[in-house]
């Protein structure tokens, strides 16, 4: 069978919902921090998180050759940045991880309503995660994007960037990928004009 981005969303969200469901203390916050030990990594490279990595992971995706395959690089990296994404926050009370907070959504809600300046940061910061060229620059500029998020405690949808850097590794769907991306990020623009527009009437 032909692994499809919506088999990679569905595991990573059950993969997050073991982990969000395990023992407050000791073994969450352990997993937590070897899952963040493992950015900027190759998935594989740390055996402490081999069982939440690869743990139920369908055969189709994984990798027969000793290359990493696009769902165990999607489903790795949306994990290790959640991981760090929920640093500083409770994962009971404060899940860093929200369905419907597609990436686009997330970033926009780190400008403040009417900041001209704080718009252009972001868009450059954005602009140049989504033109990366391969894994390693994504992650790179990914990571920096999720510290921003996680320092305003701005969650986001982590099954869904999973089948978003899914698809983004197939050379034919990167337009596709970064014309949600953009989307996103305007669509919530133009709500927050037409707030704006309401509140001044």
């Amino acid at each position: 069978m032909a692994v499809r981005s919506q088999h990679v969303g569905h595991l990573v969200a059950a993969k997050l919902g073991s982990l969000l469901h395990m023992p407050e203390g000791g073994p969450r916050k352990a997993m937590l921090a070897n899952l963040r030990r493992g950015i900027g990594l190759s998935p594989g490279e740390l055996p402490e998180i081999w069982g939440l990595i690869f743990a139920d992971m369908p055969e189709e995706m994984l990798s027969t050759d000793g290359t990493p395959t696009r769902a165990e690089w999607a489903v790795y990296t949306a994990l290790t940045l959640f991981a760090l994404h929920q640093q500083g926050h409770d994962p009971e009370k404060e899940p860093m991880t929200r369905a419907g907070q597609a990436l686009g959504i997330a970033v926009r809600g780190l400008v403040p309503i009417g900041d001209e300046d704080a718009l252009k940061r972001i868009q450059r910061r954005f602009n140049a995660f989504a033109t990366a060229s391969g894994m390693d620059e994504l992650v790179h500029h990914l990571r920096g994007l999720v510290q921003l998020l996680r320092a305003e405690g701005i969650p986001l949808d982590y099954p869904a960037l999973a089948e978003d850097i899914f698809r983004y590794q197939f050379p034919e769907m990167q337009s596709s990928v970064r014309l949600k991306w953009g989307q996103d990020f305007y669509r919530l623009n133009r709500k927050d004009q037409n707030d704006n527009e309401g509140k001044g009437e």
